[in-house]
């Protein structure tokens, strides 16, 4: 490239300070600037990263050829159709928005402006998930373990939007060829006046169960995923980004304990998803490439976690 793409970040909250952290540093990329309302937090962000503050999204628009939308989520409709209209690419962080009305006229506004619009669900670019979809044969049972120690941050929205929203993301890619028969959830709130802890399970067409667990009242971090197969099972560490593939007959010989169960391990400690999220939206707009994480994948899982919402309000009031 001769021309460097123009980017903004629209957001310097918690996730907008990495996006702006990895376009600074990204070689096809001229970072503009980072957009707040909150002043003080605009000027931190963007002193940080060698770049300009703004206050407004709309005077940066005209300047800027793509920009990250890390906004709280009752925003995202709203500067996401400002960013469509000035004719921008945009990076939007998940959920797409809380409505699913909403959620279709975005992407199809952006499909008729013939403009880049990607989701970050940005455990699609976690390698452990990578390699553990090169394993995946045949599932019959799926568990999804995702707790948080409390924070303020994304209480904006329930658990399931928050946290369980990457593991339906994941979910409905594994099982991508059939449709979900049967949706099951409980869900409470402790500390919010919305769900902080919930339970789900997806039962699909072809048999296939999932069962989710999303708690952001944890007294530990741990997010992970475990397949079962026929023959072995896999799971993903998410947080440690470490992937195991344990065949249930294997034993550790060798040790001289027979009943001793053999895992195969890869791990991938440098690995940057963040980054490498954001490199797949700049090739997409330099390259014209296919959009890793589209908008109708992010309709598709929005569209089951409102239906878990709905599920666990429900309960609530019978």
């Amino acid at each position: 490239m001769t021309k460097k793409i123009k980017i903004a970040v629209l957001g310097a909250g918690h996730l907008g300070q990495y996006h702006v952290q990895k376009y600074s540093k990204h070689p096809d990329i001229e970072l503009i600037g980072v957009v707040d309302t909150d002043k003080n937090r605009a000027k931190e962000i963007a002193e940080r990263n060698n770049t300009k503050a703004f206050f407004d999204h709309s005077e940066i628009l005209k300047n800027v050829d793509a920009v990250s939308i890390a906004v709280p989520t009752e925003k995202h409709f709203e500067v996401a159709c400002d960013v469509i209209s000035a004719g921008v690419h945009l990076l939007i962080e998940k959920p797409i928005t809380y409505d699913l009305i909403q959620a279709h006229k975005l992407v199809d506004m952006a499909k008729q402006s013939n403009l880049i619009m990607q989701i970050g669900l940005i455990e699609r670019f976690n390698p452990a998930i990578m390699e553990l979809q090169k394993h995946l044969k045949s599932p019959i049972i799926i568990e999804a373990n995702r707790r948080h120690l409390f924070t303020p941050r994304g209480t904006d929205v329930d658990v399931v939007l928050d946290l369980m929203i990457h593991d339906i993301d994941i979910i409905l890619q594994m099982n991508h060829d059939t449709t979900i028969s049967d949706i099951n959830a409980v869900g409470l709130s402790a500390i919010t006046d919305k769900t902080d802890m919930a339970s789900a399970r997806l039962t699909f067409s072809n048999g296939v169960v999932a069962n989710l667990t999303a708690s952001r009242i944890s007294g530990e971090n741990i997010r992970g995923l475990r397949v079962f197969q026929s023959e072995e099972y896999l799971y993903a560490d998410y947080q440690k980004r470490a992937f195991f593939r344990t065949p249930y007959k294997a034993s550790v010989e060798a040790e001289g304990d027979p009943n001793k169960v053999l895992s195969h391990v890869a791990s991938f400690p440098e690995s940057d998803p963040l980054k490498d999220e954001i490199h797949a939206f700049i090739n997409s707009i330099i390259t014209d490439a296919p959009v890793k994480v589209t908008g109708e994948d992010g309709i598709k899982t929005l569209d089951v976690a409102l239906k878990i919402i709905s599920k666990i309000h429900k309960k609530r009031l019978s």
